[in-house]
């Protein structure tokens, strides 16, 4: 008798099932939350440095041309850079709003997916260093590790607000 009611209480059906196209709707509005959120935070803080865009274009040149690519110190902005990483910026926090909506939607359906959601979280934190450190070192030599951590979690804070305001009621078990 206690592992149905085990069973019944992690995969209990919601009142309210939502359809894909809202599951990802809401994947790509959360997802445009958190690339806004993060392109805020280091348009201020290149601001800061008295370098606008410094942030855009060295990702940008980094991605598109090469680590040994990347300008020096006050080098001007490559406006191309800046626009063809912004769009891929959107595009991949597009992807990750994807993949966090569809996870909170399996979640809904069955508590237990709740490790999916942290997982995918401390993936987002830490990925981007991560790659950086084993394929473009040279990149975190011209950014801040922490300020790459701290506009990361700014993001995420940013979509998880959002999606929390879309599931109130949502509950996971990790």
């Amino acid at each position: 008798m206690v592992s149905q009611t085990h069973v019944a209480d992690a995969e209990r059906p919601r009142a309210q099932t939502q359809t894909t196209e809202q599951i990802y709707q809401q994947g790509i509005v959360a997802g445009t939350l958190g690339a806004v959120t993060i392109a805020l935070w280091f348009l201020l803080i290149d601001l800061f440095n008295g370098r606008p865009l410094h942030t855009p274009t060295v990702l940008g040149t980094a991605l598109f041309r090469g680590p040994g690519a990347l300008p020096a110190g006050h080098a001007p902005i490559d406006l191309e850079m800046v626009i063809i990483f912004t769009w891929v910026h959107f595009l991949a926090f597009g992807l990750i709003g994807g993949v966090a909506s569809w996870l909170l939607a399996a979640t809904e359906r069955n508590i237990n997916f709740g490790f999916g959601v942290i997982l995918l979280f401390v993936i987002f934190e830490y990925g981007f260093i991560a790659v950086t450190m084993i394929f473009a070192e040279e990149v975190l030599e011209l950014m801040a590790w922490p300020a790459i951590l701290i506009g990361n979690t700014l993001a995420a804070v940013a979509m998880a607000l959002y999606f929390r305001s879309r599931h109130p009621d949502w509950t996971f078990r990790p």
